[in-house]
Parts: C-alpha cells; sequence; structure tokens
C-alpha cells in the first residue's frame, strides 16, 4: 500500500522517505518564568521526535491495533460490508483528544481496505488548487486522510461538499455573464477527517460524513500493551511493573505513553548501562527526575494548583486571574493543562471560576483549612 503525503503546513504529516525537519526555535528559547521549566513530555501535541518514529511503532493491522475496541469491532464490520458490496467506506469523522491515534486508525483502514491513503491536514489546503489538485489525483476507492478537519477554509469546504455527497468537483469556467459551471466526476473514495474539536466543523460538512467516530483515552493495561510493543520493537526489555510505572503516568494517551518509554530507556542507557531490563525502581527514578509525579502532573499542572490554592485559598477564581498569576496564556492553560485535571478530578469549573477539589489537596497533601469557605463547603459534593 503506498501512502501519499501531501501539503506544505507545518501541521501535515512528514514525508518518511525524507529527512525529519530541523526546529527554527531549537536553542534558541530563553527562560524566563517558572512555566517555561515544562519539560514538555506531557504534552499530547504531537512532536518532531514522535513523528520520526511513528513508522516504526505505528500498528498496521486491527490485530496489531491495541484499545478501542469496540470502535475498532464497528469499523471492522463496516469495512467488511463495504468489500463485499465492492462499494469503498462512507466517509468517517474521528475525533478526540490528541494523541489517541486517528492518524494511525486511519492509515490501518487504509491497509486493510488494500488502497492507497493520501495524507494532509487543512491548514495546507489554503487556495483552491490545493484541494483540487488533490481530488483529481485520487484513484477508485482511495482513502484522503485530512488532519485538523475543524480548520478547514470556507472555500476548501465548499469544494468538498459536491465531492462528498455526488463525487463530483464543480469548476468556474469564464467570467460575468458567460460563466458556466462545469462537474467534473471524480471516482468513488473515503474521506477520513481527524478532529479534535468536533464542535468547531460546520454543521454541513458534518452532516456529509456517514459516521462519526469518538476516541476515548486509553485505560492502564491497555497502555502496559502499548508500551510493552514498542519496547519489543525498539529492542528494550521491560519487566511489567516499570510498564505500569509509565502507564500511570501517561495521562490515557498512547503517545505520551510510547514519549515517556523512550525517555526511560534513554535514562537506563546512560545511567544504569549495566542493567538489561528496565525494572519499576528505575523508571520510577528516571520519571522523577524529569518531575512527573504518580498522578501524571508536571511542575507546571503543580504550580497551577498550588498558585489557585496558596493565592486564591483554592478557588473559585476567573481563567484570566489565573492565567496572569502563573505567567501564562489563557488559552494555553484552558487548552492544555486543564483538560486532564479536569479529567481526573483535580480541577472543578463552577459559573463563578475555577475551584481545585479535595482530590487535588489530598494529591498535593494540603490541609483543608487552608482552602475557602466555597471549597470546604463544596467538599460533601465531590466526596459522595
Amino acid at each position: 500500500m503506498a501512502v501519499k503525503y501531501s501539503g506544505k503546513s507545518a501541521d501535515s504529516r512528514i514525508d518518511p522517505q525524507q529527512p525529519a525537519p530541523k526546529s527554527p526555535t531549537a536553542g534558541s528559547k530563553i527562560l524566563k518564568s517558572p512555566t517555561d521549566v515544562r519539560p514538555g513530555l506531557l504534552k499530547q501535541q504531537e512532536t518532531d521526535d514522535d513523528r520520526r518514529l511513528d513508522n516504526t511503532i505505528r500498528p498496521h493491522t486491527f490485530q496489531e491495533y491495541i484499545g478501542q475496541q469496540a470502535l475498532r469491532e464497528s469499523l471492522d464490520i463496516s469495512l467488511k460490508a463495504a468489500q463485499n458490496r465492492g462499494e469503498p467506506l462512507d466517509h468517517l469523522l474521528l475525533y478526540g483528544p490528541p494523541g489517541l491515534g486517528k492518524t494511525t486508525l486511519a492509515m490501518v483502514m487504509a491497509r486493510e481496505m488494500n488502497t492507497d491513503i493520501q495524507i494532509t491536514a487543512a491548514p495546507a489546503l489554503e487556495r483552491p488548487r490545493d484541494i483540487i489538485g488533490i481530488l483529481m489525483s485520487l484513484q477508485p476507492g482511495s482513502v484522503l486522510f485530512i488532519d485538523e478537519i475543524h480548520r478547514l477554509n470556507k472555500v476548501t469546504e465548499e469544494i468538498l461538499y459536491p465531492a462528498l455527497e455526488d463525487f463530483t468537483l464543480d469548476r468556474t469556467i469564464g467570467k460575468g455573464q458567460s460563466a458556466k459551471i462545469l462537474r467534473v466526476p471524480l471516482p468513488r473514495f473515503t474521506l477520513i477527517g481527524a478532529t479534535t474539536k468536533a464542535g468547531a466543523i460546520s454543521s454541513p460538512l458534518r452532516d456529509r460524513f456517514g459516521m462519526v467516530c469518538r476516541l476515548n483515552f486509553y485505560t492502564e493495561v491497555e497502555l502496559m500493551r502499548i508500551i510493552h510493543r514498542s519496547a519489543g520493537i525498539l529492542k528494550v526489555n521491560i519487566e511489567d511493573l516499570a510498564a505500569r510505572t509509565i502507564a500511570s503516568r501517561s495521562r490515557g494517551t498512547p503517545r505520551i505513553a510510547n514519549r515517556l518509554l523512550r525517555r526511560v530507556r534513554d535514562y537506563c542507557q546512560v545511567k544504569h548501562a549495566d542493567q538489561k531490563m528496565i525494572l519499576q525502581a528505575l523508571a520510577e527514578e528516571a520519571l522523577d527526575l524529569f518531575d512527573i509525579d504518580p498522578a501524571g502532573l508536571d511542575p507546571t499542572d503543580r504550580l497551577l494548583l498550588k498558585t489557585m490554592i496558596h493565592n486564591f485559598n483554592g478557588g473559585p477564581v476567573g481563567l484570566d486571574t489565573l492565567a496572569a498569576a502563573i505567567g501564562e496564556d489563557p488559552r494555553t492553560l484552558e487548552d492544555v493543562y486543564e483538560p486532564y485535571l479536569l479529567q481526573s478530578g483535580l480541577l472543578h469549573r463552577t459559573p463563578r471560576g475555577r475551584m481545585v477539589t479535595p482530590m487535588a489537596l489530598q494529591h498535593l497533601k494540603i490541609d483543608v483549612g487552608n482552602v475557602s469557605l466555597a471549597v470546604q463547603q463544596a467538599l460533601p459534593t465531590f466526596t459522595d
């Protein structure tokens, strides 16, 4: 199966045959505040290091793909039914937090369909000719994968409407009163869109997908299986307890689990070269060095919670005020840091602002008396 990569933006996938691009800001960042020491190991956004190793550790079949059991079974049934009818699969929209395997799942499906896949990102489709060129180059049964599809501009989106619904491309010939619309037939293909913000997709585009599927966070057991599989590919020996330690600090995200595995491997190779297996004690030692605690929190996460407790008595506190207090952009705070804290029950959102929870107080070992009356009154609600 051939994989074609298209698009020129930094968000698009990189051709595995080409060397990975160097970051233009590498080595030039100046530390200005406590938040700048964030190691970056827990960021869900894909890094250049992730892209370089993706092609070696990505699963290639549904049997190799770990997790998302119900989704895999549903897609496998739809795929086999389409193959029995000799038709391409319905257009598919995958949504969920970053790092859960949306791109990987699209590539697995293309391989299962034994067809080509063209991979691009919405920001790369700036001009109409970008999407027109891709659509005209598709072969019957091909898969077109568009990452971050919620970022498509309006013109590109409108070009896609007839292509998705009628498999035609409407092109305008001439100008003024002599202008005519020429309908160019396209081969039947499957569009797989991926997004982290399903609500940002317009209704006309979302309605043209035959299947809309959500990817959920992974369990600790599933992450352990992923870590063992990746360790085997990377030729690293790791015991179960060490894999569980890494999995418990990976925020339910395979991308982070694989990233932490590589960093623990590097640490053991340098500091414990005589050890032939990654043991639990070594994994804990490495992750403690990277300042990632057992709950999967990094220094910025803990700084945010402690600032709320010590500066604002645990809340409620507004987003802008909290962002100013820790020297961070409000949007970054809301999009990058808050989701995991909310999901793990360490932070609570109220109409009046953010509040810490008893779980956060327990994790940080802070006495209940150090928080505001509003937080104390809310304690029974959380503990019931």
